[in-house]
């Protein structure tokens, strides 16, 4: 644990890398102020996420912006063909199926006391949704207790023998796994969604969303 601190504290020394991770916070706190139709934008990029490219994501994001909230499925699946998605029919369905919660998206997350209750609820009511892209959704609009739980990540954590690589992720490994990023976090300062950009920038020389 102590190698990783001092990797953190160290990325924490340069200081255009703080400050492009505080302006990328920034943006996400900012994002929680927004419409539910532009969180619901939001979701869709993590639904796209899920086996892709987060990179490839934010390109397909970029183009189809509000088709997301009213495009056709038929029509969503054949531009995310279009621009590269693996998984078009099935993406395109998922979103579209979730439409249900668009306009109430941001006031049933809000409703609950708690970073966990807002993660179950997504992952049970959102097709596509794991904790992994739960994750990532609820760090993108200002939710900063939770951890994104990538193969990214998780080769930092096992390289530093933090943690031994998982066979399968299940929510009990999930979870394990947050732990020991919580007990990080708080031994260098950051939130879990600061962390996970240090981290991030460490295996890929990125600051992403």
């Amino acid at each position: 644990m102590q190698r990783l601190v001092e990797l953190v504290k160290n990325l924490s020394k340069d200081k255009q890398l703080v400050l492009t991770i505080d302006q990328k916070i920034s943006s996400f706190k900012n994002l929680q102020k927004k419409s539910s139709r532009l969180l619901f934008q939001e979701l869709c990029f993590c639904i796209l996420t899920a086996n892709y490219s987060a990179k490839k994501a934010i390109y397909i994001q970029e183009n189809i912006k509000d088709g997301f909230n009213n495009l056709s499925e038929t029509k969503i699946a054949k531009d995310l063909k279009k621009l590269g998605h693996r998984f078009p029919n099935t993406r395109a369905k998922y979103i579209c199926y979730s439409r249900k919660y668009q306009d109430i998206l941001k006031k049933t997350l809000f409703s609950f006391n708690t970073s966990n209750e807002k993660r179950d609820w997504l992952v049970k009511n959102i097709k596509g949704l794991g904790y992994k892209e739960a994750s990532h959704f609820l760090r993108n609009i200002g939710v900063l207790d939770v951890a994104i739980i990538d193969f990214h990540i998780v080769d930092v954590l096992v390289s530093y023998k933090l943690i031994k690589k998982p066979k399968t992720m299940t929510k009990k490994e999930y979870l394990s796994i947050e732990k020991k990023l919580k007990q990080l976090a708080k031994k260098t300062n950051k939130t879990l969604g600061e962390l996970d950009l240090y981290l991030w920038f460490y295996e890929t020389k990125t600051v992403f969303k």
